[in-house]
């Protein structure tokens, strides 16, 4: 029997298992997808919220600010990309400015550091292509961006280097009581653990209704819409540029990346399908009319991509983290900002398990994990002597983000590692750049199908049934 299974596999459930780890204590992952980081945690904003937007009092606005305050630390801990630049909210009209006041207070006594409002003259300094509408904004210097696929492999990688095991493809079909635990049924057969960790996304509320039939949770899946630009588009917004809602409506953000991109969005469109992640005409199209309300003469001609995600949405707002039975544990809910909140989030389920079992502290627990390495941040002779040891360093597969064939290696041998043309290119960014993988997937494909052992035939771009070859020329004839 497990001590701890953890269904799901996005950054809270990886980042409970890195914080469960620090434990003595047998714990499984499960994920229904091919991968871990499949679901609302590869598609949202990249936001590191300050923490001033939450409801005072809300345990929301309580994981937000400490997930926040924990970033820094944690990235240097775990080697991700964070950058701390900083986000502004933008007031576009004098008859708002309550509006503004309002979530600076709110921001004050959530305990959020350093906030201040600024008038236009600083505010127009700090960013040349603001809107000319705007009238003021709320400065936050906390808050950051992130790179959300790196920082949920991070915590994954780190969690199976203290010995968490992870389980893909594996979807839950029940939850039943037994003696001393619980036993979940699978696709896959069932598994007895000691406690569950109800990690779920978009599907936690399936899981807490089959458990708590007394206190039904309903979770609304929310589709946001975006649009990624290109490197070009890189500097004309230095920090994340929030619109405060206003006679204008609720607007849509404009931010950076931590790897040099701008992202535009997203909707809040409220969707009965829980896989509905297709963009739409419509959605695309509001985020395209709003975009520019905060930001002036935004270069979305320099668009590579757009995407969806789905955030796991509650009536009533705010985050569900408890025992909700012996040995089951909610940890849903955790839509915006689950992202900025999931160290804090992580650590909160660990301290409620380790509660209920009364787990010991491991002695050998490592809490640091080193990621891919990047040639393009060596110096030119760190880097001709990396290559001269290992000469897949020297071989750009993805001309585009520059990425070589020593970086899909290590992806793909990691712990849990790329097994798909998608996992390959959330850890290296192979295929994320202006060409959007048009030429480099044969090369990635080979490189899979190598390191992995299997042909080509099975590789997938995502997993499941998403496979690229279906045939060879030459069996047709």
């Amino acid at each position: 029997m497990l001590d701890v299974l953890i269904i799901g596999a996005g950054v809270s459930g990886c980042a409970a298992a890195r914080e469960l780890s620090r434990c003595k204590a047998d714990i499984l992952v499960l994920d229904k997808e091919e991968d871990v980081c499949c679901g609302t945690s590869k598609a949202n904003s990249a936001i590191v919220h300050a923490g001033y937007d939450a409801v005072h009092g809300s345990l929301m606005a309580k994981l937000n600010v400490e997930g926040s305050r924990r970033m820094p630390a944690l990235a240097k801990e775990l080697d991700f990309a964070y950058d701390q630049c900083g986000s502004l909210v933008v007031c576009l009209s004098e008859q708002d400015r309550p509006g503004l006041e309002k979530l600076y207070e709110n921001g004050v006594a959530n305990g959020v550091e350093g906030l201040r409002i600024i008038e236009r003259d600083e505010l127009a300094k700090m960013e040349p292509n603001v809107s000319d509408d705007a009238v003021a904004a709320l400065w936050a210097p906390t808050g950051g961006i992130v790179c959300p696929f790196g920082l949920t492999y991070a915590f994954a990688e780190n969690a199976a280097k203290n010995g968490v095991k992870f389980q893909f493809d594996t979807t839950v079909t029940g939850v039943a009581p037994i003696e001393g635990g619980w036993r979940v049924e699978t696709n896959k057969g069932s598994i007895e653990t000691r406690l569950v960790v109800n990690a779920a996304g978009v599907h936690a509320d399936e899981l807490h209704n089959a458990v708590d039939t007394a206190h039904p949770m309903q979770i609304i899946a929310r589709r946001g819409d975006y649009f990624l630009l290109d490197h070009a588009a890189a500097g004309h917004v230095h920090h994340t540029i929030f619109q405060l809602p206003g006679k204008y409506g609720k607007g849509v953000l404009v931010t950076p990346t931590v790897h040099g991109n701008l992202l535009v969005g997203p909707t809040a469109i409220d969707v009965d399908d829980k896989e509905a992640t297709a963009t739409t005409a419509a959605g695309l199209a509001e985020v395209r009319e709003k975009s520019g309300l905060a930001v002036k003469d935004l270069p979305m001609r320099q668009t590579i991509t757009s995407f969806a995600g789905l955030r796991a949405h509650e009536p009533r707002h705010d985050f569900f983290i408890g025992e909700i039975a012996p040995g089951f544990v909610d940890c849903a809910a955790i839509e915006s900002p689950g992202l900025s909140s999931a160290p804090a989030v992580g650590a909160m389920v660990a301290d409620i398990v380790k509660n209920s079992l009364h787990l010991e502290a491991d002695p050998a627990f490592d809490p640091t994990r080193k990621g891919i390495l990047d040639p393009k941040t060596l110096s030119f002779e760190e880097r001709a002597a990396l290559i001269k040891e290992k000469p897949a360093y020297g071989q750009i597969i993805c001309r585009c983000e520059s990425v070589t064939e020593g970086e899909i290696i290590d992806a793909i041998h990691r712990v849990p590692g790329a097994r798909s043309l998608d996992g390959v290119k959330r850890r290296t960014r192979a295929g994320m750049g202006r060409c959007q993988a048009g030429f480099c997937s044969p090369r990635v494909m080979e490189i899979l199908a190598r390191e992995l052992g299997v042909d080509q035939s099975e590789i997938t771009k995502s997993g499941g049934k998403s496979k690229i070859i279906v045939g060879t020329n030459k069996d047709a004839f």
